[in-house]
């Protein structure tokens, strides 16, 4: 490798850096999901939004790299590739698990809820123009 790569190797090394913080992020996620710690989910968060900036912000530099049509075709610079492609798939795996875990909390937030209207007052139970249960609270001094 002469010292002309060494630039874009850098690069693709910080990038596989960036990833492999991406995915401890969003298995971290996948903890405060199950504790259901808003605070904490809302600072990693934050930290996700950083680390895919500066992903993005790493593909540009790379892209923009001198003779980088010349090293495609190199095969240091295709099993580095490769690596970061498996990488990029364990992220992509591990958001729609995260995924999964938010959409069945929601589920079950959401039975909760519709319990509790249920329990408060059958008779004042309704439904929204959306068909989510609701309960018609009028108070004690409507006469019909």
């Amino acid at each position: 490798m002469t010292t002309a790569e060494h630039p874009l190797l850098t690069l693709l090394n910080q990038q596989q850096a960036q990833l492999n913080a991406l995915l401890l992020l969003l298995q971290q996620e996948l903890n405060v999901l199950s504790s259901r710690d808003i605070d904490v989910l809302d600072e990693l968060t934050q930290q996700k939004a950083q680390l895919l900036s500066q992903i993005t912000d790493i593909d540009v530099a790379i892209s923009q790299q001198p003779d980088l049509e010349n090293h495609v075709k190199m095969d240091w610079f295709t099993s580095q590739v490769i690596a970061l492609d498996s990488l990029l798939d364990a992220c992509k795996s591990q958001t729609q698990v995260n995924q999964h875990v938010l959409e069945h909390s929601q589920l079950t937030l959401d039975r909760l809820k519709n319990e509790l209207l249920a329990s408060k007052g059958k008779s004042g139970l309704t439904y929204t123009n959306k068909g989510k249960p609701a309960v018609d609270n009028k108070g004690s001094g409507v006469k019909a």
